[in-house]
């Protein structure tokens, strides 16, 4: 939507406004949509979120109206500050005497102005939305005006935010940097509260969010300039065999003869991947996008059965993979069309053909690197990967994730500053798992950083001496994964780690505290699944205080999973009943966002199943804080209704696993599982590596405080918890045991 240059009343001098104006325009590109709702006289309030000092600029570029904006006073002890308050009629409102400054807000209000709070209290320096504070509810109520919301999306990075920790000492962009303005619609006041503020905010977000243009983008695309823009950095030290180096340019030149090759070979829509994390996983991948197919990292550790399903339901007929694979993996169903990467390279030409494709990533633009081999511009909604879930409640889903997918969530880690291009990843993750699949292989890629591969999260010695020898900042694993390092790493080895981030299965409080204690790490919980690609909450570690009108903000909370990533939204449902609960109750958490997929390969039921108008149903129970941070509560799967009473697996294991000091153990040592019950519609029975007495179980949980509806009645004995190779508890199996235990 165009605006006139002036509106039809500044709160500037005539050629102060003029200047702004023309200054703005070249350095942002602002578009909005909802700028309608904004009542074209009369007194309204406009809330926003805060990211940076540009805010005022674009909110004001993109509203029709004139706008007074409410400041913090503490800003006008600079002289710059004190300047722009008194030239624009900016209104100072303090923090400890803050009636001052919400009469006068009133007063402009009723006076029918435009006035525009930012109710979070100051800009925020994670990136996400923080507390909503209930001043902005006074000032409505006071003046009797309508509340209008705006998302401002596009202004996290800029050099007048505080990405990278810092203002202003940032490359500035050089060209005009996109924003989007999605305003909500006019509330009236006695209708607005702070619940109400976040969902607008958050819904507007997301809304402001999809609009970027970068989503519409080919991920294979952008991975060919990201790596042709910087052709002489190391992308990746792989740790497979023998220690090799990568460098983005050589990355390029293998994938550009290879994507040829598979381009002129292969016809089918889809190929399939059976590679550990490493420079042929990346190679294959990128490779395979490159020459207009999808990549379909297989799950190795699976059963045969499920691997057969998945070839016929993907229709999969070719695998890239390597003779030592095939050697390590001889049960696996090999597809008679197997593939060695090695020698389709050579095929390819090997090093002679790439010599050509190394110049030119460094003589040529990336732009047209990325035209050499063909790649279209856009790729949105197409489809980039297939997954398949893994099967821990059932049997596999192909969860097809698209270009926007991928570009999204990479985006929104990105936003996060939790893994910089500077830091050094350890890639360790399986590629068939979503975790590695976004945030080891394709983010690298897009973002510059460098990765150092080890082929199994099992191998703990090895993770340990790469983090050691590579001087990784970064350890990116599931729990299950990250404990042995625990028990087998010495500080000095861990001594270059400053992040390690963990998803896919709960971060227990032991875990938790003993990394704090013994290597001086948080470590940072977030939540995703595989439907979400997978990031969709992160914690962060707090952000520094660099200016003496910050104020202290929390980038984690103990306990939880972090605060929704940027452009997500979400609510709180009965699980029941599906009527919307607050945010702060416990209900069933459903999603929305663009890395949220779109449906499950060729299963139009289970794709219906997965959304509840447009909502992507988690499965997993929780409730958001009054900051903003989520907390997982347990999967409803991981629930039984027991005399009407909904009991927690989870809670239930935990509880066993501390009054018999069993919380040390590397492995699973025990899993709760509900069967059918007659009487009750559902009995526990308690599956354990360690040999427990019954009776023993009944006194200690008892006398912890547990109701008997809450103790399992069934004990049954097991040489090993079945675990996927994603480090999550094989479910289906455990089931099994639990019915064949009872039977």
């Amino acid at each position: 939507m165009t605006y006139p240059m002036l509106p039809r009343r500044s709160c500037l001098p005539f050629f102060l406004d003029l200047i702004a104006r023309i200054i703005a325009r070249l350095l942002y590109k602002v578009r909005t949509s909802g700028s309608e709702n904004i009542p074209a006289q009369g007194g309204v309030l406009l809330i926003a979120n805060h990211l940076s000092y540009a805010d005022v600029v674009v909110l004001q570029l993109g509203c029709p109206r004139p706008i007074y904006f409410v400041g913090y006073d503490g800003l006008k002890h600079n002289a710059f500050f004190e300047w722009v308050f008194s030239i624009s009629g900016s209104i100072a409102i303090s923090s400890a005497q803050p009636r001052a400054g919400i009469k006068a807000a009133v007063a402009a209000l009723k006076a029918g102005e435009v006035v525009c709070v930012c109710p979070e209290g100051n800009i925020s320096r994670t990136g996400q939305l923080m507390a909503i504070q209930r001043g902005f509810e006074v000032m409505a109520r006071q003046a009797n005006v309508p509340v209008v919301a705006a998302a401002i999306d596009g202004l996290w990075g800029s050099v007048f935010s505080f990405s990278g920790n810092t203002y202003l000492w940032k490359w500035p962009r050089l060209k005009p940097t996109p924003v989007f303005i999605a305003f909500g619609r006019a509330t009236a006041p006695e209708q607005v509260s702070v619940g109400w503020a976040r969902l607008e905010l958050l819904d507007l977000g997301r809304v402001a969010f999809e609009e970027r243009p970068v989503l519409k983008r080919h991920l294979g695309r952008e991975s060919v300039r990201a790596l042709t823009k910087m052709p002489w950095r190391l992308q990746l030290v792989d740790r497979t065999a023998e220690r090799r180096e990568v460098t983005r340019a050589q990355l390029y030149a293998a994938v550009a003869v290879l994507s040829r090759r598979i381009r002129a070979t292969i016809t089918e829509k889809r190929v399939g991947i059976v590679l550990p994390p490493g420079a042929g996983a990346f190679i294959a991948n990128l490779a395979i996008l490159a020459a207009g197919k999808v990549p379909v990292n297989l799950n190795f550790t699976t059963s045969r059965e499920s691997l057969e399903a998945s070839f016929k339901l993907g229709d999969i007929h070719t695998i890239i993979s390597a003779e030592a694979m095939r050697v390590k993996l001889p049960t696996f169903p090999w597809l008679d069309r197997t593939l060695d990467l090695k020698t389709e390279i050579a095929l390819a030409g090997g090093k002679k053909a790439m010599a050509p494709w190394l110049l030119a990533a460094w003589i040529l633009p990336n732009q047209w690197c990325a035209d050499l081999l063909r790649l279209p511009m856009e790729g949105d909604r197409g489809e980039a990967g297939l997954l398949f879930t893994s099967g821990s409640s059932g049997e596999p889903k192909g969860v097809i994730l698209s270009h926007r997918n991928i570009l999204a969530n990479c985006t929104q880690i990105s936003s996060i500053s939790i893994l910089p291009e500077t830091c050094t990843v350890i890639g360790c993750l399986p590629i068939f798992h979503s975790f590695g699949f976004t945030a080891t292989l394709w983010y690298p890629i897009l973002r510059g950083c460098l990765v150092v591969t080890v082929p199994s999260p099992l191998d703990t010695r090895k993770i340990i001496d790469a983090i050691r020898d590579e001087k990784a900042t970064s350890l990116i694993g599931a729990p299950t994964f990250i404990r042995p390092i625990l028990k087998k790493a010495q500080p000095g080895e861990l001594r270059t780690l400053n992040l390690v981030v963990t998803g896919a299965e709960k971060l227990t409080d032991d875990l938790s505290r003993g990394f704090l204690e013994r290597f001086h790490l948080n470590i940072l919980q977030g939540y995703g699944l595989t439907e979400t690609t997978p990031a969709a909450n992160l914690n962060q570690p707090h952000p520094p205080i660099m200016a003496t009108t910050n104020e202290p903000q929390e980038g984690r909370r103990d306990g939880s999973v972090g605060r929704l990533v940027p452009g997500m939204s979400a609510r709180i449902v009965d699980p029941d009943t599906w009527t919307e609960l607050p945010l702060e109750a416990t209900g069933m958490v459903l999603l929305r966002g663009a890395n949220v997929f779109a449906g499950y390969l060729n299963d139009e039921e289970k794709t219906r199943l997965a959304f509840r108008d447009g909502w992507f149903v988690t499965g997993d129970l929780g409730r958001f804080d009054e900051e903003g941070f989520l907390y997982i509560e347990g999967r409803l799967s991981r629930f039984s209704k027991i005399g009407a009473e909904m009991v927690p697996h989870g809670t239930i294991e935990q509880k066993i696993l501390e009054v018999f000091d069993l919380v040390h153990l590397e492995t699973y040592a025990a899993v709760v599982m509900g069967v059918p019950d007659a009487a009750k519609g559902e009995s526990l029975v308690l599956l354990t590596t360690i040999v427990l007495d019954a009776a023993e179980v009944r006194e200690r949980l008892l006398a912890a405080g547990f109701a008997a509806l809450w103790i399992p009645r069934h004990i049954h004995k097991v040489e090993k918890i079945p675990v996927l190779g994603s480090g999550k508890l094989d479910l289906k199996e455990c089931r099994r045991i639990a019915l064949e235990a009872v039977a």
